[in-house]
């Protein structure tokens, strides 16, 4: 089977009494650093605040009666779930949603509500692979159907249906639409209508650095097993592309991306304080891309997709702290202080610029009566001033380490 662009504009019309009709909104903030006009769709907006609404429910819809009855079993790591839930409550399918053990606590409760009764959530593992694993083991054994998160035409189809309402909305189709790419439901789906009705639009496909499983797939040929992924923008982070999302987007090809999970939290916190948006990791992948990773020209119409915003309110902390570190603005040293009175002091009047602020310090070991080390966090008001701490701290006479944030220690910090 293949999938065409009358197969999406079949499932735009099945969805119409489902999906919201989610707005498309120009960005001023985005427009000024592009030249570009910068709109954003807002997935985020639908009544699972993501995009998985249109997968899950169009192939969930297509089911024969003795499918129905048979029940339904998928993987997600929250949104494909929510979903799910909401298309077998809304259809009255028993379904059963398999979710890695990482799933934030607000999609877990949201999938809950979203379902009622007819749904039980079962976490498995510490990624979306495991956990999609263990659903297919339960859909062999027990004859319930799999609602793949993005490896099934029907699924892509549903996700396809993100383009024809933009091309609606905007009135013809814009010269640059930036996808965010877990395992390619989306861009597949996006891919196929677009080089199909309007081929001229050049699609870039977005992956966080920590997971950019499809544009390893494209690089060896065929779908491969990531050794390790970041899982902090969850939506996104899937450690094999699908096969069938492989073949649709090796085959019609498109422009890519890869953004830092730092770049993102810039872009959410952006998001939140400048535009009012409450976007998830996955949610700001694409926008969060117009910073320096994707170039667009003054002029064009740019469409970036909000994919999702479903975000657990209690990883802020964690997301100012990736940004800050990003923009080189906070920066970690171990310093070995002399244990006599002043050496802070002396510290604080000799390396410190004006704007420049301690925001952790605390001493991990005394080693002697002489020197204790210590680990101090410093946040500077203007990165380009890091040079110039950097001198004041080697012309010091306290001797410092500087954490690289690429180093295993970090991770005991971020």
């Amino acid at each position: 089977m293949s999938l065409t662009a009358s197969d999406i504009e079949k499932a735009a019309g099945n969805l119409a009494s489902v999906a919201r009709r989610s707005e498309l909104v120009y960005n001023e903030r985005l427009s000024e650093l592009t030249g570009a006009q910068v709109l954003l769709k807002r997935e985020d907006l639908q009544p699972v605040r993501s995009y998985k609404l249109r997968g899950a429910y169009y192939l969930m819809s297509t089911l024969s009666p003795a499918e129905r009855r048979a029940g339904v079993v998928c993987a997600s790591a929250g949104n494909h779930g929510q979903g799910v839930a909401y298309a077998c409550a809304r259809l009255g399918i028993k379904g059963n949603i398999f979710c890695p053990t990482t799933t934030p606590r607000q999609k877990r409760d949201r999938m809950r509500s979203l379902g009622g009764e007819w749904v039980e959530l079962i976490f498995v593992g510490n990624s979306y692979d495991e956990a999609a694993a263990a659903a297919a083991s339960i859909s062999s054994s027990t004859g319930a159907v799999q609602v793949p998160a993005f490896d099934d035409l029907r699924t892509i189809a549903g996700q396809g249906t993100v383009a024809t309402e933009i091309v609606d909305q905007l009135g013809t189709a814009p010269d640059v639409l930036l996808v965010p790419v877990g395992g390619g439901g989306l861009l597949s789906g996006c891919l196929t209508w677009l080089n199909q009705r309007w081929p001229r639009t050049r699609v870039v496909g977005l992956e966080p650095l920590g997971a950019a499983s499809m544009q390893a797939a494209l690089k060896a040929g065929h779908p491969v097993q990531l050794d390790h992924i970041d899982t902090f923008a969850d939506g996104v982070a899937v450690r094999k592309a699908g096969t069938k999302t492989f073949e649709i987007i090796n085959r019609i090809g498109c422009d890519w991306g890869t953004v830092t999970e730092g770049q993102i939290c810039s872009e959410m916190l952006d998001l939140y304080q400048m535009d009012g948006v409450i976007a998830e990791p996955a949610g700001a992948l694409a926008s969060a891309s117009l910073r320096s990773v994707v170039q667009v020209s003054p002029g064009e119409t740019v469409v970036a997709i909000v994919s999702g915003g479903n975000n657990d309110v209690s990883r802020y902390s964690e997301i100012i702290e990736r940004s800050l570190v990003f923009e080189g603005r906070k920066h970690y040293f171990l310093v070995q202080f002399p244990q006599e009175p002043g050496a802070l002091r002396s510290f604080l009047d000799r390396v410190l610029g004006p704007d420049d602020d301690i925001v952790l310090f605390e001493y991990t070991k005394r080693s002697n009566r002489e020197v204790g080390p210590a680990l101090v966090g410093i946040e500077i008001g203007d990165p380009s001033e890091l040079p110039a701490l950097l001198a004041r701290l080697a012309e010091s006479p306290l001797q410092v380490e500087v954490i690289d944030p690429d180093s295993p220690f970090y991770r005991f910090l971020v």
